[in-house]
């Protein structure tokens, strides 16, 4: 087991529950320091994919290809992204949706390690199930199933506007 993201934090946090063996690495989801050597790949609850660098233009596709690129043939890939239908069925008054974009903008208090509250600007990238067939594809990865859930209950449920997240299962195509 590899465990990845770009936060000292929550790799520590992540080091003190795993199990004997399991590697922990500093790195941008949109380079990923791995070869195709992987069975699966996860990426839940916007973990690198739906937080876009620049707001005004998300680039997930070099998220969901370096994904893909640390599968072997036929390896699998669960992500999970907020769904554009719910984001739009459910926007507060404090949200500001960026249509064209796809983006939505919100300030929201985030704690430290010590319970302190700050304020800060999220943007979250949200996504059809359509968009994220077409991103799938065109990473090499066939989708196998899309459904509609909520963090934390990824039941099988066909894509909907009641549920806040999109679960995908994907496998890598051969070369």
């Amino acid at each position: 087991m590899v465990g990845i993201d770009i936060a000292e934090r929550f790799l520590a946090l992540g080091a003190a529950e795993a199990p004997a063996g399991a590697v922990f690495a500093r790195a941008d989801a949109r380079a990923l320091p791995v070869r195709p050597a992987f069975d699966a790949a996860v990426s839940l609850c916007q973990g690198g994919f739906g937080l876009p660098s620049d707001p005004s233009a998300p680039d997930d596709s070099s998220v969901l290809a370096a994904l893909a690129g640390a599968l072997r043939a036929g390896g699998r890939l669960a992500l999970t992204a907020f769904s554009s239908y719910f984001m739009v069925r459910h926007l507060e008054e404090a949200d500001d949706f960026d249509v064209g974009a796809g983006v939505n903008h919100e300030r929201a208090p985030v704690k430290d390690a010590d319970g302190k509250e700050q304020e800060f600007d999220l943007w979250t990238a949200c996504y059809t199930p359509r968009e994220l067939r077409l991103l799938a594809a065109a990473a090499g990865l066939d989708v196998v199933g899309l459904w509609s859930v909520t963090p934390g209950r990824y039941d099988r449920r066909p894509p909907d506007i009641e549920h806040p997240e999109l679960l995908m299962i994907a496998e890598r195509v051969a070369s």
